[in-house]
């Protein structure tokens, strides 16, 4: 971990408050950005949607530039579906940010919030499989005694309703 944690700056002027959801094709991603959402819209804030593209160092020069372009191009399309899903849920007047980011999914996250001052709240999604919660909400609870900002896990079985009476 990184010693201090940058200052957030979200109540200063030209700041805005940033909700970060890590974005991915799991099923439970929904119930996150959803909540994201619903809290963005009651307080005012922004969300920002992070997809992480994770290198494969097995490949060649050649075939990993097709892989970082695949992977780019199923970030944007996951973004154009998010948006439409919160168009659907009334959701759409949420200012929507886009980051796509190449690591380690930890550490891209860790490097958005340290250069981002804005972002306030790391929203997960856990899912709901016997394998438990999920590989990055597994990895980020054992460090959230040090983690930088606040991050809130939503539980995948939660209907809208309830993600939207809790936000």
């Amino acid at each position: 971990m990184r010693g201090m944690a940058k200052k957030r700056r979200v109540f200063e002027q030209g700041h805005r408050r940033k909700l970060m959801v890590v974005v991915d094709e799991s099923p439970e991603v929904e119930g996150a950005l959803f909540y994201a959402a619903c809290r963005a819209s009651h307080t005012g804030a922004h969300v920002l949607l992070l997809y992480v593209i994770e290198p494969d160092t097995q490949v060649w020069d050649a075939v990993r530039q097709a892989q970082l372009e695949e992977q780019t191009t199923k970030a944007k399309a996951l973004f154009r579906l998010f948006r439409r899903k919160l168009s659907n849920d009334g959701l759409d007047m949420v200012p929507i940010e886009e980051v796509i980011r190449e690591g380690k999914k930890v550490d891209a996250i860790l490097q958005q919030i340290d250069e981002d001052e804005d972002i306030a709240i790391l929203v997960l999604a856990a899912g709901t499989g016997k394998e438990g919660p999920g590989p990055l909400v597994g990895s980020l609870g054992k460090m959230a005694g040090t983690f930088p900002i606040p991050i809130a896990v939503v539980p995948g079985h939660l209907a809208d309703e309830e993600l939207d009476a809790m936000s």
